[in-house]
């Protein structure tokens, strides 16, 4: 037995709700706190697969939890283990992110090649060209890679790419080094500069964090501390294309306006009108839009982890739309699924020209990764007729109770068990 989302034709979504911590801040944040034998209390934490995942990873290092609400608490003693098994590991990719710590605290760790969504090779040389850079012997055995330092030493260290995971597992090993790191070409992501901020608050010395270049001065222990995660902007900007998507009018609290400006300048751009208030914003559709070109890049560029959501919108919108992938090579998986939906989409390499259709047509699909799930939603929420997404474990990893955010807002949607895929029919 499977979950699988059953989507009716949707109303204009309309009303107000607010957006849940960040998906991608609160993961690394979760590894950081392996990096001190206090306790941190971390707030705004968002209920979700991933979550538990890297739950049972901090426990099998010997975490103690409790998780009360949003709020988690985790008393973390002497690390009992320098290997992360390889059954979490393979579950999501984020758990890599305890390389750095482990290495930090241990001077060992062993651990496998992570897993995650199949959007592209994402490769870990970043990481490990990091760590070998400041001391660390790595080799790698039957798919296992292990780094060995006594204790690692400050260093500089380019990223050929801007890659976000590579910048967050340097940057937390580099707290514990002796001496200064610097990491030209970072990541620049509101997500780095929120597990900045909760080293710093630990006791680290992170400066930098929020441009292209983070510089760590290493520090001989780090203490438990307190942080609240930043407001998810990918959430955000899901429910901002929700709104837009059915011409709907809806109010999105706990949002951070400079953390969305990219996607909220290209649907101003299609004539979505967006209205800031304080932490919120308003979003009132009114289509048919325009046609827009996108290309993802790193922040503070487009959001490759919106591409997909922006598919589906610009498939209902008139004229032609272009979107260029610059970060993920296997992210158009989606776009299959849509045209079975009646959209008229076709890729050349990393581009995706997009010839606005007058409606889309309810269909069986399948979500092939976390946002390509998300699309498939909005998707269904215009399309005529009744839609059932399958494979919703994937947007379990990124939405926290999706389905009844949007029917707060009005949209015909329900989570419901299926005994097999191949047919809406085998409902039961």
């Amino acid at each position: 037995m499977e979950d699988a989302f059953v989507i009716h034709k949707s109303q204009p979504l309309k009303g107000r709700i607010k957006i849940n911590g960040s998906k991608n801040a609160v993961l690394p944040i979760m590894a950081a706190s392996l990096l001190s034998s206090g306790r941190s209390i971390i707030e705004g934490v968002p209920l979700l697969d991933d979550m538990r995942v890297m739950m049972k990873m901090l426990q099998h290092f010997g975490a103690r939890l409790k998780l009360s609400g949003s709020v988690l608490y985790i008393d973390m003693g002497d690390l009992v283990s320098y290997q992360a098994p390889y059954e979490l590991i393979k579950k999501m990719r984020a758990s890599f992110l305890v390389m750095g710590p482990i290495l930090a605290r241990l001077g060992r760790v062993r651990i496998s090649m992570p897993g995650g969504c199949a959007i592209g090779a994402r490769p870990i040389d970043l990481h490990l060209k990091g760590l070998a850079a400041m001391g660390a012997e790595i080799s790698n055995d039957k798919g296992f890679i292990e780094a060995r330092a006594r204790r690692l030493k400050g260093a500089k260290i380019y990223l050929d790419f801007p890659s976000v995971g590579a910048t967050e597992n340097i940057m937390m090993a580099a707290t514990l080094a002796d001496g200064c790191t610097v990491i030209s070409n970072a990541a620049e992501e509101p997500e780095i500069v929120d597990l900045a901020n909760f080293l710093n608050a630990m006791g680290a010395c992170v400066t930098g964090a929020g441009t292209d270049t983070i510089k760590i001065e290493g520090v001989e222990e780090l203490r438990g501390t307190r942080h609240c995660v930043i407001p998810d902007r990918i959430e955000a900007c899901t429910f901002m294309v929700a709104a837009a998507i059915t011409g709907g009018d809806v109010i999105i609290d706990n949002v951070i306006s400079e953390h969305i400006m990219a996607v909220q300048a290209k649907l101003e751009e299609m004539g979505v009108q967006i209205i800031e208030q304080e932490d919120s914003i308003r979003v009132a559709g009114n289509p048919p839009y325009k046609p827009v070109d996108i290309k993802t890049l790193p922040y503070p560029g487009f959001p490759t982890d919106m591409q997909a959501q922006m598919i589906s919108l610009l498939a209902v919108t008139p004229g032609t739309s272009i979107i260029v992938e610059t970060v993920f090579e296997n992210r158009f998986m989606h776009v299959n699924e849509l045209r079975q939906m009646g959209a008229n989409i076709k890729i050349d390499g990393n581009m995706a020209v997009i010839e606005g259709v007058q409606s889309l047509n309810g269909s069986e699909v399948k979500a092939t990764d976390l946002r390509a799930g998300a699309a498939l939603i909005l998707a269904g929420l215009i399309a005529e007729g009744e839609t059932v997404v399958t494979d919703i474990y994937h947007v379990d990893r990124g939405y926290m109770n999706l389905e009844d955010q949007l029917r707060e807002l009005g949209a015909d949607i329900e989570r419901i068990k299926i005994s097999h895929v191949k047919s809406a029919a085998s409902i039961i």
